[in-house]
């Protein structure tokens, strides 16, 4: 488990957990940046990990989630909760989880505004700029080493 005396970050699971992560991506996705719900329930949850972020009465309040092919995406964490490390607290389970998978590799479509966010966890950009869901993004590989 990862965190600190005031939330922590734990394994989730699509079928229990999926209300609390709707809810979190709805808020950050949907309402707060403005992306079509068509667009953010790509119906590839179900075959994901995800991990969730807790605050110390079990509240959600971020969540992230490992596709099969090593892709971090669906990175969330709700405006209160930004700027306390949650947001590297996922992303380092989910490296983790990969790793436990057997990946060697995962990769990132950031958003140009977090390219620094992952630049710092070790990440490279991969290619050019592109546009996805009226957003700038760019892919950022990070090659995993077990510890």
């Amino acid at each position: 488990m990862y965190g600190t005396p005031g939330w922590r970050i734990v394994d989730a699971d699509w079928s229990r957990d999926e209300p609390a992560i709707r809810r979190v991506r709805q808020a950050v996705f949907v309402d707060e940046q403005g992306i079509p719900e068509s667009l953010e329930w790509d119906g590839r949850d179900a075959a994901c990990r995800h991990v969730l972020a807790l605050t110390g009465t079990a509240e959600v309040v971020a969540t992230g989630r490992l596709l099969t092919d090593g892709r971090i995406g669906r990175m969330a964490v709700l405006c209160a909760w930004r700027g306390r490390s949650v947001g590297s607290a996922l992303l380092e389970r989910l490296q983790q989880q990969a790793l436990d998978s057997g990946l060697q590799r995962v990769y990132v479509h950031a958003q140009v505004k977090v390219a620094g966010f992952y630049r710092r966890a070790g990440f490279q950009v991969a290619g050019q700029p592109f546009v996805a869901a009226g957003i700038a993004h760019v892919e950022m590989t990070k090659v995993l080493v077990a510890v």
